[in-house]
């Protein structure tokens, strides 16, 4: 029997409904996946990344508190998340290409 995405630490109903919009349909796929191809999967989803919630993930799949990261260990995160949030924008082509460099099109 599988358990909820929110019997893990840290990660309450609504990281549960993003993470059945991804295909993560319980707290035994997210440990399978770790944080990082997980929350690039959230990512892929449409869910708009925030680094609170990544470093709550992580440190919720460590079975600590989210609150629990600090000094390098952060930074180290925070270098880890912006490589994702990076991986996971669109890149527009062509005309949207320009229009983006102009500020047309909405930056992500």
């Amino acid at each position: 029997m599988s358990s909820p995405v929110s019997f893990v630490r840290n990660l309450g109903p609504a990281m549960e409904t993003a993470c059945a919009r991804a295909g993560i349909r319980s707290a035994e796929d997210l440990r399978a996946l770790g944080a990082d191809a997980a929350y690039a999967r959230l990512i892929a989803s449409g869910l708009q990344p925030h680094f609170i919630g990544y470093y709550a993930l992580v440190m919720g799949l460590q079975g600590r508190p989210w609150n629990d990261c600090q000094g390098k260990e952060k930074d180290d995160l925070r270098q880890r998340f912006d490589a994702l949030k990076a991986a996971g924008r669109p890149q527009h082509a062509g005309i949207e290409r320009i229009l983006n460099e102009i500020g047309v099109v909405a930056r992500r």
